[in-house]
């Protein structure tokens, strides 16, 4: 089965939970108990700016325990508060059960997709998700390289083979710029780059901030505290921001959304345009890095192919077309459905099922999105995997210490791509004891960061003299990060 980490609507009612569409139908009326956007809480802690950012905008409550954020909601008349992990998990465990229905047997293994700028902490809590949910997820796939997928089986027989192709994923809560070269079966990921928080929802709240202001001034009513009034508001926004990318004007028409006063108006393309500029001219920034890290020149991208929903935004076709001097965008894979379908056709790979001539010949190679390394004396960032590397991989360092007679080293693993090591994002910390004492700088310690096909860090440290080692998976040690005990509480909850 392929699943691609989305996250739908979930709704939490006295009858049981409502999933996707049944969740965002009911959402006007019952918006405390409807959560959304868990993925963009996944693998983040509660003190990210971006979580805090997010919790203004949300009707749910997101509480911090231990710098997780937790969902608070009230289920069967019991405040229960959920992991961002079993939101996604509830997703899952339903999707399993449409594919089920429909291939009538039963579905265990699974292949899930996520940006490709997910950063390892994010990576592990996805696949979390999938072991809560009692499933074996085979594989984490960058949604982008699964786009791509798509892409190179819809263009198979014709010439595909050496072809240059950016993948640009603007979907409902993340933004990925991937560029690949597809030969002979091979999808080799040369670059990558985005934005795990701009989507769909941000082009949202614009609107709903927009006609926020429109409200007040019209009737002198504030309905920003009024989670029943916003969330109906919002809908309606979705629902113009839709329309606008066909047509140049459309209505807004609520009935008795605050205090009984309706609330009609009328937007224009332009001015959803001049709402967005700023985050649509933010998206060209992934592209021109990705160019410049794939050390490629616009001119030999053979192809630009457009992904997630927000694609369809006329703005954002315009300005890319512009950005390589007027070359038509390929569009002829389905936006919405191309990420499921590439992981669907990795997962046929992977189990040996399916059409398996028509795709066993493929072979993925994905690339690290940012750079991985440790701090070292005076706090700079030692590199030790740069980013686009490609994956799986394993690249040693060697290290030594900084005091004559030390026996131990602490080791702070980061992510990013700043020179001072605390400005980056600490994955986590372990010790390395039992090295042999001498002379500060004499001493060898081996460093290895090992990378799987999953994206996957293990950060392992040894004293080449005494052998002595110690090593990390960080995603299980790290705070925030479910620990195996909370997980398996959590399948055993699911289960329940």
């Amino acid at each position: 089965m392929a699943a691609k980490g989305e996250g739908p609507a979930i709704a939490f009612t006295n009858n049981g939970r409502l999933i996707g569409d049944a969740a965002k139908n009911q959402v006007s009326m019952s918006p405390l108990i409807t959560v959304f956007d868990a993925k963009r809480l996944i693998g983040r802690k509660f003190s990210d700016a971006s979580v805090r950012s997010d919790m203004k905008l949300w009707p749910f409550k997101v509480r911090s325990v231990g710098d997780k954020p937790m969902i608070m909601v009230n289920y069967k008349n019991v405040e229960k508060k959920f992991a961002a992990e079993e939101i996604s998990s509830m997703v899952l465990i339903k999707m399993r059960e449409i594919a089920e229905t429909y291939i009538g047997s039963v579905v265990k293994n699974v292949v899930v997709t996520v940006p490709a700028h997910f950063n390892d902490l994010q990576c592990q809590a996805t696949k979390n998700a999938g072991v809560i949910a009692g499933m074996n997820v085979m594989r984490i796939l960058n949604e982008p390289t699964a786009a791509a997928i798509a892409y190179g089986l819809d263009k198979k027989g014709s010439t595909v083979n050496g072809k240059n192709v950016l993948i640009f994923d603007l979907g409902g809560g993340t933004f990925d710029v991937s560029l690949l070269k597809i030969e002979e079966g091979v999808f080799e990921v040369k670059a990558t780059a985005g934005d795990t928080h701009l989507g769909d929802e941000d082009f949202d709240n614009r609107m709903v901030d927009h006609f926020v202001q429109e409200y007040k001034r019209k009737h002198e009513k504030d309905i920003s505290s009024n989670p029943k009034a916003l969330r109906r508001l919002r809908t309606s926004c979705e629902r113009a921001k839709r329309t606008l990318s066909s047509t140049a004007q459309t209505t807004i028409e609520i009935d008795s959304l605050f205090e009984g006063t309706d609330f009609y108006t009328t937007i224009t393309r332009a001015r959803f345009e001049e709402l967005n500029m700023d985050l649509i001219t933010k998206c060209m920034e992934p592209v021109e890095k990705c160019l410049r890290d794939a050390k490629m020149d616009k001119s030999i991208i053979h192809d630009v192919v457009l992904v997630g929903g927000s694609t369809r935004i006329p703005k954002v076709q315009q300005l890319l077309q512009d950005f390589f001097n007027g070359k038509e965008l390929c569009k002829s894979i389905n936006p919405d459905e191309a990420v499921a379908y590439g992981a669907a056709v990795q997962a046929a790979i992977l189990g040996g099922e399916g059409d398996i001539g028509k795709v066993e010949d493929l072979v993925l190679l994905d690339v690290t999105p940012l750079s991985l390394g440790i701090e070292i004396f005076k706090g700079n960032m030692c590199i030790v995997v740069p980013r686009n590397t490609t994956i799986p991989t394993k690249k040693l360092k060697i290290l030594t210490t900084g005091v004559s007679g030390q026996t131990r080293m602490t080791f702070h693993v980061y992510e990013g791509e700043r020179t001072v090591a605390k400005e980056n994002r600490l994955l986590g910390t372990f010790k390395l004891k039992g090295i042999r004492q001498a002379l500060r700088g004499v001493p060898d310690v081996q460093i290895c960061f090992e990378i799987d096909a999953n994206g996957i860090l293990i950060v392992s440290a040894e004293d080449q003299s005494t052998g002595n080692k110690s090593e990390i998976t960080l995603t299980n040690n790290s705070k925030g990060v479910l620990c195996k005990e909370a997980i398996e509480k959590m399948i055993k909850e699911a289960e329940n």
